[in-house]
């Protein structure tokens, strides 16, 4: 894609000459973000990148100031969080911004995902692209793990003890690995040290990690809800004012939700339990993790029985494991298992249907998440399936949409796609003119 459809920068004075001759950094923001020429398509699920971004910074900034207060010890850690929130100054404040934009990160990820796997922005050219994100979707994952033992409650105690169990399945080195996570023969004050230690260093990784992701995405530019790419300048727009505007109204519309939860229903997102002080003589009735888990550990215990494997039988406790984590890294190949030449789903009638069942798989995976594995679906006084069996079901579904992806590319019979972006929104907008044959207004439908 070219990069030279809009003007470049020019430094006018000569303070700006000199130092541009030194140090381009005013030119590469331009060029990066307001002379980058953008889809003239995209809808507005293309600002949760933005969001993201928003998010990210929020997270820091609220983070380093409740590291100013917060005690990484099993006797104080519990009293610290009471102490900010009582005590410190717009501690009210901070710390229901960081636990709830925990959510608000991981349901802004979440639209990006799905909006991706929608539109094919996983394919060729931008694999690399993609696996950055799935890198980035791990490191999330892992810092909010940390982040949610640190408040030192009930399920912070237990769902570290549950969770770090499991790094235990692995063959040979697995026992090891989690004395070192322990730092003992329990989870305790050692533990807490390295996960504040660790949920503080990781959102810098997380920074470095979004450099060479955004890096990545100016290479071969944004794809779009069309899935063809820019060839000419009818097809696109500068990044700014068109996208800075549209990114800036998303932003504010999704602070509304934010700030909703934080000064209303604050505590709605969290469990109840993790507001009681960590206790080992106690264990909740029902440990679960937070919400944006749910799906991962519904998978995680979907698996109750031995895995035959030739000389060697994998146990149920290792097998979840691997499920689990399976779910996650078969992302990062979803370049190479969908094999279809087009990328948006909007002109994949057979695979349409399948999208939204993966869609509702993942949902459903997160509800069965939250319900206790000895329990069973009831729809009024109907029995329909225990909770366990239900796990097995939508695991299978959730697996076998992946390994379906390259049969369906290769048997489905998709809708013409538009020669250009340009006729695309000529279409969309109920245009009689051919494509080409005049400029389209500027502007971001």
């Amino acid at each position: 894609m070219s990069h030279d459809f809009f003007p470049s920068y020019t430094p006018k004075s000569k303070l700006a000459k000199w130092f541009e001759s030194r140090l381009p950094l005013l030119g590469f923001m331009h060029s990066a973000g307001v002379s980058f020429p953008v889809p003239r398509n995209l809808n507005y699920w293309w600002t949760s990148g933005v969001i993201l971004c928003f998010m990210l910074v929020s997270q820091i900034v609220t983070g380093i100031f409740l590291a100013m207060f917060y005690t990484p010890h099993v006797d104080l850690a519990f009293s610290s969080v009471e102490h900010i929130l009582r005590d410190v100054s717009y501690g009210w404040l901070i710390q229901p911004l960081h636990a709830v934009g925990a959510s608000m990160f991981f349901l802004a990820v979440y639209v990006h995902i799905f909006r991706g796997l929608y539109y094919g922005s996983y394919k060729a050219p931008r694999e690399i692209l993609w696996i950055l994100g799935v890198i980035l979707y791990l490191l999330m994952m892992a810092t909010a793990f940390l982040g949610y033992v640190l408040p030192w409650g009930q399920m912070s105690l237990w769902g570290a003890t549950v969770i770090t169990n499991f790094f235990s399945a692995i063959p040979g080195v697995g026992k090891t690995v989690v004395s070192y996570l322990w730092g003992g023969y329990a989870v305790g004050n050692p533990t807490l040290n390295r996960f504040f230690s660790l949920h503080f260093l990781l959102p810098f990784m997380i920074c470095g990690v979004v450099i060479l992701h955004v890096w990545a995405l100016h290479v071969p530019g944004n794809n779009n809800p069309d899935g063809v790419e820019i060839k000419t300048k009818k097809d696109a727009l500068p990044f700014h004012p068109y996208y800075t505007t549209k990114d800036f109204f998303a932003v504010f519309v999704f602070l509304i939700l934010f700030a909703w939860f934080t000064f209303y229903m604050p505590r709605y997102l969290g469990h109840a339990d993790n507001f009681i002080a960590a206790d080992r003589s106690v264990t909740p009735a029902h440990i679960v993790p937070e919400w944006y888990f749910l799906p991962f550990y519904a998978i995680l215990r979907a698996v109750t029985f031995q895995i035959p494997l030739g000389f060697y039988t994998i146990d149920s406790k290792l097998g979840g494991v691997i499920a689990m984590f399976g779910a996650i890294v078969v992302l990062a190949f979803l370049p190479w298992l969908n094999n279809s030449k087009v990328r948006s789903t909007k002109y994949r009638p057979l695979y349409k249907p399948f999208f939204w069942l993966f869609f509702l798989t993942c949902i459903i995976l997160g509800w069965l998440g939250s319900k206790p594995t000895d329990g069973d679906w009831m729809i009024g006084s109907w029995h329909i399936v225990n909770y366990t069996t239900a796990s097995q079901i939508f695991t299978l579904l959730y697996f076998a949409h992946f390994a379906l992806l390259p049969i369906i590319g290769k048997i489905e019979k998709t809708k013409p796609l538009p020669d250009s972006i340009f006729e695309a929104v000529l279409k969309k907008n109920g245009s009689a003119k051919p494509a080409g044959s005049a400029e389209l207004p500027n502007k971001t439908a």
